[in-house]
């Protein structure tokens, strides 16, 4: 079982550094455009399809956003 909490503690790192670079590039691309911001490719646009599919959804995407948020929230009381 030791083996579990480790894979977990590594997949819950390796989460807070892809949330850190969708920061950075969600930063990036407001300071200096979309046009010239390559490496980080399209991030604020797919953040707001995304935002906009959940709007969509109604009530399904209310709850895709709720389950979201109890994940998140589940993994952040763990540390």
């Amino acid at each position: 079982m030791k083996g579990f909490e480790i894979v977990k503690g590594w997949a819950r790192e390796l989460m807070d550094i892809m949330i850190l670079f969708i920061a950075l590039g969600v930063l990036v691309q407001i300071i200096f455009g979309t046009d010239s911001t390559g490496f980080f490719g399209k991030v604020t646009g797919n953040l707001m399809t995304f935002v906009g599919q959940l709007g969509q959804g109604g009530f399904v995407g209310l709850i895709a956003l709720l389950v979201i948020m109890t994940i998140f929230s589940k993994r952040t009381n763990t540390n």
